[in-house]
């Protein structure tokens, strides 16, 4: 019988089996990100409409601090946007480096699954019918809503009639994703508001500006319980990257893990979706730039794609507010703006080598 060639990583012993070169080099990336990620963030605290000093930024953040001016812009303001931009950018790298595995595309997203959509078209509800809107989770609380319908759509489609594919989440995921795109259209056409247009505009590209601490430690309790048990995922997602005949030869259950694996990732991503709306491309670009640094192999790809991905965002988000300041651009267009074009050289350079179409 012809040997299955093993995938990257898998079977490895944590330790043992890796080369020195190999954990040499991901610990050279791990800190390197953790350089960048504590400059960003630090960036991230000083600048804005108002600049303020690093020196005075520390300070601030030190327990027992007098009050002042500075402290209550970062703490009260910047620092719950920071920190949101981290717990959303580790998510979504984490979550596109799953989802790309577990549908063995490198060209697949977190939104693949309709997930955006179904999350757009409830917040549209709750802005357009007025439900709790006095309150800050009225709407994270209908975003996280209609994702979840569009996450439970999307699963009995993937599941009718068969096993749970890659092509069969695919399909339903851009179905699905049709389906509640035109509803939302719909509802914001009925509406005699036009200013729902421009709400709903704003929220349906992305951003962080309404991070308060009352509506981010639900993403951030939700990401910090889910990441580690997405961490675990590797060995068997470098297992899918034979194949679900090699897979399964290896001695994985590829239906069941990869219902198990799909479940996780919608609901983590539709409690990032709720939390920031439809931030796009990071879920995407990252996991790719992960794999230049460190390969393939998911045990140091994901937590490079956490960092990436925090990194990415708190960057991304400082410059949206600082670009065209005092006006507050959504993230998610600046995110597009760069995706886009990363997007494409990656297409063309996937061309030249003559990967087009391999699977992740």
């Amino acid at each position: 019988m012809k040997r299955l060639p093993a995938p990257a990583g898998a079977g490895q012993e944590a330790g043992a089996a890796v080369p020195v070169a190999s954990r040499l080099r991901f610990g050279a990336v791990t800190a390197g990100l953790l350089v960048a990620l504590a400059a960003a963030v630090l960036a991230a605290l000083a600048l804005g409409s108002v600049r303020i000093p690093p020196r005075e930024v520390v300070a601030a953040l030190l327990p027992g601090a007098e009050p002042s001016p500075f402290r209550t812009i970062v703490l009260d303001v910047r620092l719950p946007r920071v920190l949101l931009g981290v717990v959303v950018g580790a998510g979504l790298g984490v979550v596109g480096t799953v989802l790309q595995a577990l549908v063995r595309n490198r060209l697949a997203d977190p939104f693949l699954l309709g997930i955006s959509s179904g999350a757009s078209t409830g917040a549209v509800l709750v802005l357009v019918l007025g439900i709790g809107t006095t309150t800050a989770v009225a709407l994270p609380a209908g975003a996280f809503a209609g994702s979840l319908a569009a996450f439970l759509l999307v699963y009995g489609l993937a599941r009718h009639g068969g096993g749970m594919t890659g092509t069969r989440l695919v399909l339903a995921g851009v179905t699905i994703s049709y389906v509640f795109t035109a509803l939302t259209t719909l509802v914001l056409v009925a509406s005699s508001r036009p200013e729902h247009f421009r709400e709903a505009l704003y929220w349906s590209l992305g951003g962080l500006g309404s991070a308060r601490w009352d509506s981010v430690w639900l993403p951030t309790v939700v990401v910090g319980l889910t990441l580690p048990l997405l961490l675990a995922l590797a060995r068997p997602l470098d297992l899918l990257l034979v194949g679900e005949e090699g897979a399964t030869v290896l001695g994985l259950d590829v239906a069941r893990f990869r219902a198990a694996a799909f479940v996780l990732v919608s609901l983590v991503t539709a409690v990032l979706v709720a939390a920031s709306g439809a931030v796009g491309f990071i879920g995407l670009m990252v996991p790719h730039a992960a794999r230049m640094l460190v390969g393939a192999a998911h045990r140091a790809l994901l937590p490079v794609a956490a960092l990436g991905g925090a990194v990415a965002l708190v960057v991304a988000d400082l410059a949206a507010r600082t670009v065209a300041a005092p006006q507050d651009v959504p993230v998610g267009v600046l995110t597009a703006i760069i995706g886009g074009p990363l997007f494409l050289w990656l297409m063309r350079r996937r061309s030249v080598d003559g990967t087009e179409g391999a699977p992740a």
